[in-house]
């Protein structure tokens, strides 16, 4: 199931915590973005921020083959009996639709939060006793343990904020078999000194974070990189940023086998806005992506307001995509 579950989520999918909310007004533009998107050819919808079966459910229903994963849920919102039973009832629906992406999340996030590794842990054993699939779930790893942990217990790891360096690191861990989908930022701005002032706009949330900056120390970096909304050492490893030439090279630098999450925002800063959304990235993998018939997404972004999210789950052929708009939203993990 491993294997069939890397070809279904295929090369490139979208990352977004815009394509979930609560509001009941936005279902509607929500399932149009999450047809187009299948449309465009992408493979995976992931769900940024902690999201769930639920937040999946009328995605899938608006779509027909393409999957739905949450990335992440965290472990210490939802309990595993439900958690399996909500994905047992989806999956039942509309089979081999919905991956389940689990993470410990942060210390800041959650009040219950202790010796992370050994609760994801016993998540997972109360995941088998309620008869989740373990081939139908994947794990936010970005230490050793955790990464073995996902080749062990799961169909493979989702990370998040990590450099080409971790991505080809956890696939000697994780070996050929599971799913690898790393979440890489991109920018679509050539200019090295605005393209890297949004790209610390948004990381700077996200060195406050120690489960991430930990990550970085193991892997390199030093407290001089983290300080000042990051060196341009590290911008330049966690973001792919330039045209698209730079860009299709930054992406094909990384592991071949790895699953790519590309992800694009629409910026606005003193007041000029850079506004590429997954549509217009996917010029820059036209190479892996099978499109089929763009439609129309009405959604905007209101003037001054950080825009659309999107990823990208690394796969196969086809032609450039029209510029157009998924909805906007705030990131999170």
């Amino acid at each position: 199931m491993t294997d069939s579950l890397k070809e279904t989520v295929g090369r490139y999918g979208i990352w977004s915590s815009g394509l979930r909310s609560t509001d009941p007004s936005r279902r509607g533009e929500l399932a149009e973005a999450a047809a187009e998107l299948e449309e465009l050819g992408y493979g995976a919808l992931w769900l940024g921020g902690s999201s769930s079966a639920r937040d999946a459910a009328p995605l899938i229903e608006a779509t027909s083959r393409i999957v739905v994963g949450t990335s992440i849920q965290s472990i210490w919102e939802h309990e595993p009996a439900a958690s399996a039973a909500s994905f047992a009832e989806l999956d039942a629906a509309h089979p081999g639709r919905f991956v389940l992406g689990l993470g410990v999340s942060h210390a800041k996030f959650a009040e219950q939060y202790r010796r992370p590794y050994s609760a994801l842990v016993s998540y997972l054993d109360a995941l088998d006793e309620a008869g989740h699939p373990a081939d139908r779930r994947l794990l936010a790893a970005l230490g050793p343990k955790t990464v073995d942990l996902a080749r062990e217990r799961a169909a493979g790891s989702v990370p998040y904020l990590v450099t080409t360096d971790h991505t080809a690191t956890s696939r000697r861990r994780l070996g050929e078999a599971p799913l690898l989908a790393p979440e890489l930022k991109v920018v679509l701005e050539s200019d090295p000194a605005r393209a890297r002032a949004l790209a610390r706009d948004y990381l700077a949330v996200y060195l406050t974070l120690p489960n991430y900056t930990n990550n970085f120390l193991r892997n390199g970096f030093t407290e001089d990189d983290l300080a000042h909304g990051g060196s341009d050492r590290l911008v330049d490893a966690v973001y792919a940023w330039g045209d698209e030439t730079r860009i299709r090279a930054a992406s094909r630098s990384t592991s071949p086998r790895a699953r790519i999450m590309w992800l694009f925002r629409s910026w606005t800063a003193a007041g000029q806005g850079v506004s590429p959304s997954a549509e217009a990235g996917a010029a820059c993998f036209s190479a892996d992506l099978r499109p089929v018939r763009p439609r129309r997404v009405p959604s905007r972004v209101p003037a001054g307001q950080p825009g659309p999210w999107a990823s990208c789950s690394a796969g196969r052929g086809g032609r450039p995509c029209a510029r157009r708009r998924t909805p906007a939203g705030a990131a999170g993990r």
